[in-house]
C-alpha cells in the first residue's frame, strides 16, 4: 500500500509504502511522479539505503533534490509509514 505524504509546486506527488521487513531491516519505499502531456516522470527510491530503483524523466538536479529532500524527511516518512500514512483529521 502507498500512502500520500506531499505534492511539490512542479506538481510531482510523492507517496511511500508502508515499513516492509527484508533480512531484518526496516525500509520502504518512496516514489516521486509528475504528469507530463505523454504519461508521467517516476521516480522510485529505496530508504534507508537512499538506493534509486527507478529514475525516468526527471533530471539530475531534481533527483539530487529530492535526495536531499528524503535525507530531512526521513525520520518522519519512517513514523507515517509505521502509522498507516499520514492521520489528518
Amino acid at each position: 500500500m502507498m500512502y500520500p505524504y506531499m505534492i511539490l509546486a512542479d506538481e510531482t506527488e510523492v507517496v511511500h509504502s508502508q515499513i516492509i521487513e527484508e533480512d531484518n531491516k526496516q525500509k520502504i519505499i518512496v516514489n516521486f511522479e509528475r504528469p507530463t502531456e505523454d504519461g508521467f516522470d517516476s521516480a522510485r527510491c529505496e530508504l534507508p539505503d537512499y538506493h534509486w530503483i527507478e529514475k525516468n524523466g526527471y533530471s539530475d538536479d531534481e533527483i539530487k533534490f529530492f535526495e536531499q529532500l528524503l535525507q530531512s524527511n526521513a525520520h518522519l516518512l519512517y513514523k507515517y509509514a509505521a502509522n498507516g500514512g499520514i492521520q489528518i483529521a
